[in-house]
């Protein structure tokens, strides 16, 4: 599985998340591209209040707050 992380610079959530992911990963093969909403003025608009945003195929599975059993539970 491949998922997209939208992210941006000092947030503490997202590198939350990010070690998670990083986490998760150790048993569950899944991969996934990082964005910095901040790249894209698109982006930023749609993602700005959610962050940090897991998506799969323009789809948002988790946003926020997100923790391992989160992630875990997408598999």
């Amino acid at each position: 599985m491949h998922v997209t992380f939208y992210t941006k610079p000092n947030c503490g959530l997202c590198d939350e998340a990010k070690l998670m992911m990083q986490l998760v990963q150790e048993d569950f093969p899944f991969t996934w591209t990082e964005i910095d909403i901040q790249s894209d003025d698109e982006i930023h608009e749609k993602y700005m209040l959610m962050v940090p945003v897991i998506e799969k195929d323009g789809n948002v599975l988790l946003y926020g707050n997100i923790g391992f059993v989160d992630i875990v539970e997408l598999f």
